[in-house]
């Protein structure tokens, strides 16, 4: 068995790696998969593990290399003719294309879901943005990280707009995997958790422009913490 894999073994009931029961089994194994990648539990270089992870889903090859094709769209693994996937290796030239892209994309989301939100989807938020608060006073990172993830999701989702939910589908894969590789400061972890109590400033007043400024540069101070990470600098 590979090493990768080995790792995700031991996480035991993770859900991860618990059978797929529900959803799409499409859209759940490409997720599950996203989710390895993403959170370091398949490394970049890897060979993926096709079979195991086929046993340990219960799922054919085919679902699992149709997620896998979906996933080298989106630059988190690369198929090699006849060889199988092997996780993509993040590059500081990648990020340093991918991030303003986003950045204005998030921009844009920003602005649409403030002329659009319900009442119910703000609470959903609120709720969100609270527990992650919780987390971060705990220390606990990779919770926080999802709750993180939670919020910009749903300010996605409140913007209505399913073209730019498929433009940012397609790179949020990256950023949120090099976010993970990047270990932050106390410093830049409280100044993340203050932009984020901005963010539901904005969005609570439905001031689009306003919320489009501060989420264009949060995903700017975000490079700037995975970028230190990437040149080995404090």
């Amino acid at each position: 068995m590979s090493e990768s894999f080995t790792s995700l073994e031991q996480s035991g009931g993770d859900n991860a790696v618990a059978p797929i029961r529900r959803r799409s089994l499409h859209d759940e194994l490409t997720d599950r998969l996203r989710h390895l990648i993403v959170e370091g539990d398949l490394s970049p270089g890897a060979k993926v593990p096709e079979k195991q992870l086929c046993e340990r889903f219960g799922v054919s090859r085919t679902p699992l290399r149709e997620a896998l094709k979906v996933l080298a769209s989106e630059g988190l693994v690369q198929l090699r003719p006849n060889r199988g996937a092997v996780v993509s290796q993040i590059t500081l030239e990648d990020l340093e294309e991918t991030f303003p892209v986003m950045g204005a994309l998030e921009a844009l989301s920003g602005e649409l879901a403030c002329a659009r939100i319900s009442d119910r989807e703000m609470a959903a938020i609120r709720e969100a943005h609270e527990a992650m608060v919780e987390h971060y006073e705990r220390g606990e990172l990779a919770p926080y990280f999802r709750r993180n993830q939670e919020i910009h999701e749903r300010i996605l989702q409140a913007a209505g707009n399913p073209t730019l939910t498929s433009l940012h589908r397609g790179l949020t894969g990256r950023v949120r995997r090099a976010r993970y590789m990047a270990n932050m400061s106390a410093e830049r972890w409280a100044r993340a958790v203050a932009e984020h109590e901005e963010i539901m400033a904005a969005l609570e007043a439905r001031d689009g422009p306003r919320l489009s400024r501060i989420l264009k540069g949060h995903l700017a101070n975000k490079f700037e913490t995975v970028q230190a990470a990437l040149l080995g600098s404090d």
